[in-house]
């Protein structure tokens, strides 16, 4: 029976997937083997040495402590993907609401509250203040083309606009998913000056912080307009608020609000509503609800933020799981405790991401009682775990 802890409502969709008679899911559990959250923050909790796995419900991991759970062998999911949609389709309205002035017509609209048989009227002659551009025929830069970056991408072709994309990293897998009339920037400051549109869709980190900064921001096109709902940091505020004051940017649209950017004129600040539809959370539930079933009854690790990934059919045999810092000898020293019990090896998987290596191993013979231990003396491994007739 796996005891899986809940920080946050899941959805049922997601719960649904691990059964009932192998688990046993509640937001107060005892030793839980692994962990379902959203946007709890984690850094303060303290991680059982029980826990062998945490899913978040969502792409982004900063409300959890990466490097001490590697130190502690624990393995972090993501579900990038499962809210892409949701994402593309909000990056779709922030350019309609920055061209047409839809949310400043809308609260003068309101504000004529009380006019009686004048509105039409009123309205007939006040519209014009609200006139914005068609986004058809206009250039959207897209930066970063990973889940969200391509629906949004091909949604934005699909409306007649010119896109061009950027991003260095762009996976195979992505790569064939592109709609073919996107086109490659040659780099980002070659898409900025020619967009008049720009969605980020990058994560931050130490090398993305602060990329729309003053210089960058002095390159667009004049008018551009900027769209920003993966993470706060990678914009910079001042020199944004900067731009709009002089009227070299024609607006500034966020899911991240912050004090500062309250109130300023040619900001729309969006309250964080990326990911929040239905869908996107029964998507995300469901993901991180199979991520953390595989890894447990298998081994096998999909999206995980910390670890390699490392899928492999199971035989029905014996398997071990066995994480180690990614150092050499490391697998010759695990082999030889193996050979030592005359533990045959069926199968056997091992890859490495960064300083951690990963490796599923299924062995044929009996297991001694000691193994797990011995295999765990080595020095440098991180966790060991064995699967009995893994299925």
């Amino acid at each position: 029976m796996y005891k899986i802890q809940t920080l946050n409502k899941i959805a049922a969709c997601g719960l649904d997937r691990l059964p009932r008679d192998n688990y046993e899911t509640a937001s107060e559990i005892v030793n839980p083997d692994a962990i379902l959250v959203r946007s709890q923050d984690m850094h303060t909790l303290d991680l059982p040495a029980s826990l062998m796995a945490i899913a978040r419900a969502g792409a982004g991991t900063n409300n959890i402590p990466i490097a001490k759970c590697t130190e502690k062998g624990i393995v972090v999911f993501n579900t990038p993907g499962a809210n892409a949609n949701a994402v593309k389709e909000l990056v779709i309205a922030a350019m309609l609401l920055s061209s047409r002035k839809i949310v400043q017509g809308l609260a003068w609209t309101q504000a004529l509250k009380g006019k009686g048989d004048e509105v039409p009227e009123l309205v007939e002659k006040g519209k014009a203040q609200f006139v914005g551009p068609e986004i058809q025929g206009k250039t959207l830069g897209v930066i970063g083309l990973g889940a969200v970056g391509v629906l949004t991408a091909n949604a934005a072709v699909a409306l007649g606009m010119t896109v061009i994309g950027y991003d260095p990293y762009v996976s195979i897998e992505a790569a064939w998913k592109l709609n073919t009339n996107v086109r490659k920037a040659a780099s980002l400051d070659a898409l900025v000056a020619e967009s008049d549109y720009i969605t980020i869709h990058v994560p931050l980190t130490p090398e993305t912080k602060g990329l729309f900064n003053k210089e960058r921001l002095a390159r667009t096109k004049k008018g551009a307009r900027i769209i920003n709902l993966s993470r706060s940091g990678l914009v910079d505020n001042a020199a944004i608020k900067a731009e709009l004051a002089s009227g070299h940017l024609g607006g500034y649209i966020t899911d991240l609000p912050e004090e500062e950017l309250l109130g300023v004129e040619g900001i729309i600040c969006i309250p964080h509503l990326g990911a929040s539809t239905p869908e996107a959370e029964d998507n995300c539930a469901v993901m991180a609800a199979d991520e953390i079933r595989d890894y447990l009854e298998r081994g096998n690790i999909k999206n995980s933020v910390n670890f390699p990934a490392a899928e492999m059919a199971p035989t029905g045999k014996t398997r071990l799981t066995i994480a180690n810092k990614n150092v050499p000898n490391m697998v010759g020293q695990i082999t030889a405790v193996l050979a030592k019990h005359k533990l045959n090896i069926d199968d056997m998987l091992n890859r490495n991401k960064g300083e951690v290596a990963y490796n599923i191993i299924d062995i044929s013979g009996a297991v001694p009682a000691n193994l797990k231990d011995e295999l765990k003396a080595i020095e440098g491994v991180l966790l060991v775990r064995i699967i009995d007739k893994c299925l």
